[in-house]
């Protein structure tokens, strides 16, 4: 009985043990074939390559420990763009929509894309576009390896690889690629990111605005035709006060850039300088004001313009007194400058016909007074008038520029000064005159005393 009773706990202890034994096997998890990732793997290995950008891609997209657990199931192959490909080539709108927080996703997918779950060594690539081969990436989309017999050139997709075998390590093999793999469904997040923000730009409707010059409120400005004449005119566009900082033209030819104005203002500064004689006024335009910077704004805007350039001569017979106030020089110029396009053979006709013309100026409301004289056309008048010297020096369809002898000044108004003269002239008599009616009525009285006074 007793051995009965030994040989039941004996066989009782066996089963507990066998129990065991399964229950452990069963919770402990299977060890890694290749264990710990190790210094000599292709991760470790590009992380401390040259790829800089890919690596800090890869940091920033959290894949490390995705890309340890694929190198630890098998051999990977990463195709690595070149830093300029993520730096200069990349477009900077769709590089800032990868590193946005809310695109993380789209980050991944797009790293992954250039990771093949398998080993493939440059002898193994096709030798043709024909024998193509496809293989699946860590993104789970398809990517095409073809070649080029004639020259060996290895494509993956549209991106060449420029460096095969850039990094060879036992559990993978980098080859560098001259461009960025986009897969279509990162590509399609881009672009409905970018429509969406594009709409939403669209400001709505609100109250009708005013236009500053008139107070009136806006109309909508009709269609304006490539090189059409602004709608506005040319005072309207000039810029307030001395032109020390230009304001942007407010006319409807802005944003077109249908003429190139800075260019033009810029070739007949120079032909100033070549022609000689001229580079007093070149050097007002560029370094004493900006009235250079102006013309080229109003002349882009579709404004035409003739320049009458007094000589240096003509400009070396200005005073210190005549520059040294503020806005001296700009009103100087402006007065030289017509809103118009003339040249020398268009003015000295309009004189032959008409005598007399008066061309507006950019320095309102005056105007210069042009007429016929020895065979030329004279500017100004009698007084500091001034004759066209050097016609046509610089003509191009949109500015016109004539040389001239003598700096022009409008003529100045002296009704005031003679008004204050004849005032003064008939004060004197009167007080002696009164001083005469009074003695006068003192000698009718008889007070011979006060008459004496009066005589004296």
């Amino acid at each position: 009985m007793a051995s009965n009773f030994f040989t039941f706990l004996l066989l009782l202890l066996q089963i507990s043990c066998s129990t065991l034994s399964s229950a452990l096997q069963e919770t402990t998890p299977p060890m890694n074939h290749t264990g710990q990732i190790n210094s000599n793997s292709v991760l470790v290995a590009l992380l401390d390559s040259h790829y800089t950008e890919l690596a800090e891609l890869v940091e920033k997209a959290l894949l490390l420990q995705t890309l340890e657990e694929a190198v630890g199931r098998h051999n990977i192959t990463i195709f690595a763009p070149k830093n300029e490909a993520l730096e200069r080539d990349l477009d900077p709108e769709f590089k800032r929509f990868l590193l946005e927080p809310g695109n993380l996703k789209s980050l991944q997918t797009l790293l992954l894309h250039h990771i093949v779950p398998a080993r493939i060594d440059p002898h193994s690539w096709p030798k043709s576009a024909s024998a193509l081969t496809h293989h699946r990436t860590l993104s789970n989309d398809r990517v095409e390896l073809t070649g080029d017999n004639s020259s060996g050139a290895k494509f993956i997709g549209t991106a060449k690889i420029i460096t095969p075998n850039a990094v060879n390590r036992p559990d993978g093999v980098i080859h560098g690629i001259e461009q960025l793999l986009i897969p279509r469904s990162v590509q399609q997040d881009f672009n409905n990111r970018r429509s969406l923000r594009s709409i939403s730009a669209i400001k709505p409707e609100g109250a009708p605005e005013v236009d500053p010059r008139t107070h009136r409120l806006k109309k909508p400005a009709p269609p304006v035709l490539p090189g059409a004449p602004p709608v506005l005119p040319i005072y309207d566009a000039m810029a307030p006060g001395p032109s020390l900082a230009p304001a942007p033209a407010p006319g409807p030819g802005g944003p077109h850039h249908h003429f190139n104005g800075m260019r033009q203002v810029k070739d007949f500064i120079e032909t100033l300088l070549q022609y000689g004689g001229y580079n007093e006024m070149a050097d007002i335009l560029v370094n004493l004001t900006s009235l250079a910077t102006e013309m080229g704004r109003l002349v882009s805007e579709g404004y035409v313009l003739t320049v009458l350039a007094p000589n240096d001569e003509a400009m070396a017979k200005l005073t210190t007194d005549q520059l040294s106030e503020p806005g001296a020089p700009e009103q100087i110029i402006y007065y030289h400058i017509i809103p118009e396009y003339q040249t020398e053979e268009s003015m000295y006709n309009a004189v032959r016909r008409f005598g007399k013309v008066s061309y507006d100026t950019l320095r309102l409301p005056h105007k210069v007074l042009a007429q016929e004289a020895d065979g030329s056309v004279r500017f100004g008048h009698t007084d500091g008038s001034a004759y066209l010297f050097d016609p046509d020096i610089y003509t191009d369809g949109r500015i016109s520029v004539q040389g001239i002898d003598n700096v022009l000044f409008p003529p100045e108004d002296k009704a005031k000064d003679e008004k204050k003269t004849i005032k003064v002239a008939t004060v004197k008599p009167r007080r002696g005159k009164l001083l005469e009616v009074a003695c006068q009525m003192l000698g009718a009285i008889g007070q011979d005393s006060l008459f004496t006074s009066c005589q004296l």
